[in-house]
């Protein structure tokens, strides 16, 4: 099952999605700038095979849901993403403030 869900954050209009997969859950919320994902996402794959493209991304490990997500500390974050502020360690809701 896929959900897609628009998400409020300090007034900014966000995207959520959530694909429910046998025995793991794909989760993400996007901006149009960037976005953050739960472990799944391979930052070193976006800063070494894509880094030319400069996407902006935070991956939390450990999260289940998308409020989670948005709780969690980065565990890593792309170099795009670092060049805007984002830090691992932030929360990936601060880390999406910094990418409207």
């Amino acid at each position: 099952m896929v959900e897609v869900t628009p998400i409020i954050i300090d007034g900014y209009l966000f995207i959520a999605v959530s694909v429910k997969l046998p025995k793991t859950n794909l989760l993400a919320v996007a901006s149009d700038k960037g976005y953050i994902m739960c472990g799944a996402l391979d930052v070193a794959l976006l800063n070494e095979k894509l880094r030319d493209r400069g996407i902006i991304a935070g991956r939390a490990v450990g999260v289940r849901t998308i409020e989670q997500l948005l709780e969690a500390p980065l565990e890593s974050v792309t170099i795009a993403a670092r060049e805007l502020g984002i830090e691992p360690g932030m929360k990936g809701k601060d880390a999406l403030l910094k990418m409207r």
